[in-house]
């Protein structure tokens, strides 16, 4: 069994019916999950004069599992696809996956 990853993507909500519509058409992950989230920062440079008021930044997470080889593809295309986008990532090993 190849070794399993998830993948967390943060975007901003502009971005979250076009990452959707690009996650579907994406060939190797069998599905994944998507939440609205809110952001915290303490570098106020980052957050519009709202979002420093009310302390939060509106996101999209998008969590995807996927084998090491998809991840490394579904990565470079999405730097690809998004560059410039703010679209913030990381992948962390699963260590067990399965249904019930």
């Amino acid at each position: 069994m190849s070794e399993l990853f998830l993948l967390t993507l943060i975007a901003p909500p502009g971005h979250e019916e076009p990452l959707i519509d690009w996650l579907l058409q994406y060939g190797h992950a069998s599905g994944f999950s998507s939440f609205p989230i809110s952001g915290h920062s303490s570098n106020p440079e980052s957050l519009t004069l709202v979002e420093q008021v009310t302390g939060r930044k509106r996101q999209v997470r998008f969590d995807v599992q996927l084998t090491g080889s998809e991840l490394e593809i579904l990565l470079d295309r999405l730097k690809s696809d998004f560059a410039g986008s703010a679209i913030h990532y990381w992948a962390v090993p699963v260590a067990k996956a399965g249904r019930l």
